[in-house]
């Protein structure tokens, strides 16, 4: 029988069956190699204890701390009426800060005996406040003894560095050290994915010597060797993966499509009434360049909210349909379909209506394909396209369906590519006889960097200047709980809005129906569990305003859940000015445009991203009137959360806001919506801090697959792309 290689060993036969499952269970970890990439979260040093007013609420955190006093109370309670109930009450201290350790019943009598004052240990627990001060209830601890003391816990504690590792309330981290302790001997086993000369010419230290430096280092140095040497795999494996999928779309044939002179394009151009701004052609040539060549273009198209993308895509349909092929858009919701599919039929006018009557000798259909047509329009549609009547078609999902054919299939335009996975974009462009042009359009702008590194298979565009004539959006934090008469004014502003003629959004973070909210069984939404409010819903908040603030105005209700004809109808009433205020979810953050619409107040923006309070306010201000957007909040001044409000009231650059949002979410739920879902894999690499080791990884990934594309002799690289990839797979199927 094959020995099975000591880092794919499973867990359980090492640590034993419960261990293994807790790992499992709660970390993700199945085998000895996942339990050496479980890297420390950081090192505590053992003279040092740990600043204890900066620990974060609600988290399960690991201190070292030191006992400043113990008290034991009685009282009496139900179970111990005669006042013979315990509560152990320990004060540890960092010498400045204090924070109260409670304990209960019988679990009291191991922590009195040793928890005396003077005492050092790591203490481990959820963080909450009881009383207005912090505590932790029932925390678990390990004692620090002095070296001299005989004992298991000298042997994991000897080094001057104590690892913290990410843990769970089942498993703390001293535990998870200890288990490392026994996996670490198996480090030298480890295969290094990075080719020699390419670690030597960085002076990185080998992959076992990096393993052993992070969970063990003697001195700071050992830990930035390792972690510049763990970068390097993270970034390079990340980048080889990209760089190979680049090279075999690189060799897949496309069929070139230029458009013709004096065709569809010249007949839609001539009648634009303004002129492309200079970021506009330039991303245009770069697009129309890519679609003469004989290998499918792959390219990301990302522009500030109203930077004119739509624009530039349906020029780019248009030049396809010119040479003779067709196009398809698609959107990530009905509503975001629909209003692509109306304001593209509004700017190609007679253009759009190709076989009927009164349509002009250049003109092509345009037709929409969604999951709640009807039979006959569906039937039509599908008709349309496989004939290759229609030129371009705009649509959900629904495109991706076995029985959606094409006639000629030229152009895949994807827009809002984070709600899209790899496997959607190359189900639709299977639908091509040669592979199609892909283009990819997002309005959350991206950082260079994380663009290389999770659109790393798609070259880059940017669109960064607005339209002459956009107007600027007034953004401001009205704080509802500190300063009520703040939120009154806001509801006079809209009302202030539309005596002038324009009309607002109010937008909600729920809708506030029967399924989000199960009235009928009085049952509360889950928030109010930590005695907080639920958040505020569209059919509420629509009804106070109506009877409170603002009575008297045209109000309607837009969300998720109508059905489509309903939703369809109630934004052709706002965009045509017979609704005052819309009050929505965020069904309306991308692609609606009514520039009528000045004046949006989200409710409890604090419950909303970065990226989508930045697409949300871009839904003002698409006119010549000056916008304002109100971010509504209760959370206290000092949250990080009204830190992240002030950020976004203080500039509109999407770009700037997108590396605020990434320094304060960890970049992984990022990276893995782009890879199908995939777990970002990055432990210690952070995009925005490594910009340099992402650049440079990506060009010796390039060179490394030029060269050698299947890998052949690098096998330490092949196992580690296909640990990535495997998981990556695995991922997607259960999300899918």
């Amino acid at each position: 029988m094959d020995l099975v290689p000591a880092l794919e060993e499973p867990l359980k036969s090492v640590l034993g069956p419960p261990t293994a499952k807790v790992m499992a269970e709660h970390l993700g970890l199945h085998t000895v190699g996942d339990l050496l990439h479980h890297y420390p979260r950081r090192y505590e040093e053992r003279g040092q204890l740990t600043h204890l007013a900066d620990l974060p609420m609600d988290e399960h955190v690991t201190v070292v701390a030191q006992v400043a006093d113990a008290r034991l109370h009685t009282f009496a309670s139900a179970k111990a009426p005669r006042g013979k109930g315990q509560r152990l009450e320990v004060t540890i201290t960092d010498g400045s800060g204090r924070l109260q350790l409670v304990f209960f019943g019988n679990g009291v009598h191991k922590p009195h005996k040793e928890l005396l004052p003077g005492t050092r240990a790591l203490f481990a627990g959820k963080v909450s406040v009881f009383n207005r001060r912090l505590q932790l209830a029932h925390p678990a601890y390990e004692l620090l003894r002095d070296p001299g003391d005989t004992g298991d816990a000298v042997e994991t504690w000897a080094g001057a560095l104590i690892p913290i590792y990410p843990a769970t309330a089942k498993l703390e981290s001293w535990k998870i050290g200890k288990a490392v302790q026994t996996v670490l001997p198996s480090a030298q086993e480890a295969l290094d994915p990075l080719p020699d000369t390419l670690r030597q010419g960085r002076g990185l230290v080998s992959l076992p010597e990096a393993l052993l430096k992070i969970h063990r280092p003697h001195t700071k140095a050992d830990i930035a060797d390792a972690r510049a040497r763990l970068k390097w795999d993270e970034a390079f494996v990340l980048q080889v993966a990209l760089a190979r999928r680049r090279h075999a779309d690189g060799q897949l044939p496309a069929v070139p499509r230029r458009p013709r002179p004096d065709g569809l394009l010249t007949a839609f151009d001539d009648r634009l009434p303004f002129t492309l701004t200079e970021g506009q052609r330039e991303v245009t040539e770069e697009i129309f360049d890519d679609l003469a060549t004989e290998h499918p273009m792959h390219r990301l198209l990302q522009g500030e909210v109203g930077s004119g993308k739509t624009l530039v895509a349906l020029r780019a349909m248009l030049a396809v349909v010119d040479a003779g092929g067709q196009a398809a858009m698609l959107a990530p919701t009905e509503v975001l379909a629909q209003q692509h599919h109306r304001s593209v039929v509004e700017m190609m006018g007679d253009l759009a209506e190709g076989g009927m009557l009164g349509g002009t000798e250049h003109a092509t259909k345009v037709v929409l394909l969604t999951g709640s047509m009807g039979a006959a329009a569906r039937r039509q549609a599908l008709l349309d396209l496989v004939t290759g009547e229609a030129g371009i078609v705009i649509g959900t999902h629904a495109l991706i369906e076995d029985k959606v054919a094409f006639h000629d299939l030229g152009l895949v335009v994807v827009d809002e590519q984070h709600r899209f996975g790899v496997e959607q974009r190359d189900a639709l462009r299977g639908k091509g006889k040669q592979p199609p042009h892909l283009l990819v359009m997002t309005a959350t702008p991206i950082p260079r960097t994380v663009a290389m590194t999770v659109f790393g298979d798609l070259e880059t565009s940017v669109l960064d200047q607005l339209p002459a004539g956009r107007s600027p959006i007034a953004s401001h934090v009205v704080p509802a709980a500190d300063k009520p008469h703040f939120l009154s004014r806001a509801w006079e502003r809209v009302r202030e809005e539309v005596a002038g003629g324009h009309q607002a959004y109010v937008v909600c973070p729920r809708i506030g129906d029967e399924e989000d909210d199960p009235r009928g069984s009085r049952k509360k939404p889950a928030e109010d569990e930590d005695g907080k409010r639920p958040p505020l819903a569209v059919l509420d908040v629509a009804d106070q305003l109506a009877k409170g603030p603002l009575q008297g105005l045209r109000i309607e209700v837009l969300h998720g859940r109508m059905p489509p004809d309903d939703k369809d109808a109630v934004m052709r009433r706002f965009a045509a000015g017979d609704t005052d205020v819309l009050v929505a979810t965020t069904v309306i953050e991308v692609g609606v445009n009514v520039p009528n619409a000045t004046a949006m107040v989200i409710m409890d923006a604090d419950r909303f991203g970065v990226s989508q309070l930045h697409q949300l306010r871009g839904r003002v201000g698409r006119g010549s009137a000056p916008g304002l957007c109100l971010l509504v909040t209760e959370v206290p001044e000092a949250a990080d959360a009204r830190r992240r409000l002030g950020a976004v009231a203080s500039t509109l650059d999407g770009f700037e806001l997108s590396r605020i949002d990434l320094e304060q979410r960890r970049e992984g739920d990022v990276l893995g919506q782009a890879q199908s879902g995939a777990r970002s894999s990055l432990r210690v690499l952070a995009v925005i801090e490594d910009e340099e080791v992402i650049a440079e990884a990506r060009q010796e990934a390039t060179a490394i697959v030029a060269a050698d594309p299947e890998l052949a002799a690098l096998p330490g690289l092949r196992t580690a792309l296909a640990a990535l990839l495997d998981e990556e797979r695995e991922q997607y199927l259960e999300k899918g």
